[in-house]
């Protein structure tokens, strides 16, 4: 255990606080920040044992963002996902607190024995923590973003006021750093959702004006669910959206890796692009990819199809088609509205491919142009004139037996869903408004 503090060094604080602001100048990101400020303060003569940070984010997947620093162990970080679940054992915890009772700070000694009043002090009792701080602050009024978290000393004697009185004035230099990384990583987050990674770093490094692009050579997948107006028609709306999101979920995943990338959703299909230089051995590299994606793909398909016949429902249905060609890759649009996409000959020409699949029954067509980079073997499915192209297609069908077991990969993939009991707590914070009009009684369950 530490011992006794008994001066907390201005001096030294405000070179963290000049560091933060320096950071926050630089666009460090919010990983270096917390590590950084964490090993500062510690190093100023603080006696802090743990320090706990979250950082509410608006991102798709996560709701917020995790850091835990400890003197011993450094710096872990994990993402909280969305969930609507509040379990009983996760209301009952510090941030719940004041949450509910519209609290900016509670402090606790945590005592060697007898009762405890939140379960996380069992935790901090452990790891021989005598005194507590929660704390929540917001980046603005109105703000969805903000910053909760704690601090924790193993001092003999707990923080001393003049060590509060330190941290407080730290927490809002902190504060302010952290926003202009959250704000940074934000943008990053959304342009990287909604444009995609390559696309989105594009953007962000100043190709944002009309016309702004470039003409690339890329391996191209079109994948396209079936049927898919008689299905909104029969299920109904939320039906149709769950299924929807399901098929991409199974199909589209593994378009996204291995040098792919999901350029648009295009209603309930997509564009895939696997850019590629314009030699022999790179085109090589992008289709054989695209191939080895196509298949994995198929099997994820497979199993989710398995598990919707356990739950009743009807199996979905695909069309994927396959090339490789040249596309403009760019900025269009209107002046004040603009869009990242690709486009061309070479993505009209996937799409009419991928049109064929009905017309031969199968789940997937590619050109033979395609098909002569992967080296694999392919069944001739005849010549097509492709609608609105000059030159005659030889389209071609790969000849690979797909498992009927299919991959379990969609079924663990959902198992990420499951969360940690710090991340259920820490997404409370999310919907804390909803607790302010409950009676007093109801808002905190002892």
């Amino acid at each position: 255990m530490m011992t006794v503090h008994s001066s907390v060094s201005d001096i030294f604080l405000d070179k963290v606080a000049e560091w933060l602001t320096q950071s926050a100048l630089t666009g460090e990101n919010l990983e270096s920040i917390v590590r950084g400020f964490c090993e500062r303060i510690a190093a100023s003569g603080l006696p802090i044992a743990r320090v706990h940070l979250t950082f509410s984010m608006l991102h798709p997947l996560y709701d917020a963002l995790g850091f835990t620093w400890r003197r011993a162990g450094g710096l872990t970080i994990e993402g909280y996902r969305h969930t609507h679940d509040k379990p009983e054992r996760f209301v009952q915890s510090p941030y719940y607190y004041l949450l509910a009772n519209n609290l900016l700070h509670l402090r606790r000694r945590v005592d060697v024995d007898g009762p405890l009043e939140f379960p996380v002090f069992e935790d901090l009792r452990k790891e021989k923590i005598t005194d507590y701080i929660a704390f929540v602050q917001t980046f603005g009024a109105g703000s969805a973003q903000g910053m909760m978290g704690s601090w924790s000393t193993d001092s003999i004697s707990g923080f001393s006021e003049e060590m509060i009185g330190a941290l407080m004035r730290m927490q809002n230099h902190l504060a302010m750093a952290a926003k202009m990384a959250v704000l940074g990583k934000l943008a990053n987050n959304m342009l990287t959702t909604y444009l995609g990674g390559d696309a989105g770093k594009r953007v962000l490094n100043g190709q944002i004006r009309r016309g702004d692009g470039e003409t690339i050579r890329a391996a191209l997948v079109m994948g396209d669910m079936r049927q898919s107006t008689l299905y909104a028609e029969k299920e109904g709306r939320q039906a149709y959206i769950d299924t929807l999101n399901e098929f991409f979920d199974a199909i589209a995943a593994p378009f996204n890796r291995n040098g792919g990338e999901i350029l648009s959703f295009l209603g309930d299909g997509f564009l895939a692009v696997y850019p590629c230089g314009r030699h022999k051995d790179p085109s090589k590299v992008a289709c054989e990819a695209a191939l080895s994606a196509v298949f994995h793909a198929q099997n994820r398909v497979a199993a989710l199809n398995k598990d919707r016949q356990a739950r009743g429902l009807n199996e979905v249905r695909y069309g994927i088609g396959l090339h490789i060609g040249n596309v403009m890759f760019g900025n269009v649009g209107l002046k004040d509205r603009l869009t990242f996409s690709a486009f061309g000959a070479a993505v009209n020409e996937v799409e009419r491919l991928q049109s064929l699949t009905k017309k031969y029954s199968t789940e997937v067509v590619a050109s033979q142009i395609f098909a002569g980079y992967t080296g694999g073997e392919w069944i001739t499915l005849g010549e097509e004139k492709l609608r609105g192209v000059r030159q005659r297609f030889t389209v071609v069908h790969p000849k690979a037996i797909v498992s009927g077991n299919g991959t379990t990969e969609v079924i663990l993939d959902a198992a990420a869903d499951v969360l940690s009991e710090a991340e259920q707590v820490i997404l409370l914070h999310r919907d804390a408004k909803k607790f302010e009009s409950r009676p007093q009684g109801e808002k905190f369950i002892q």
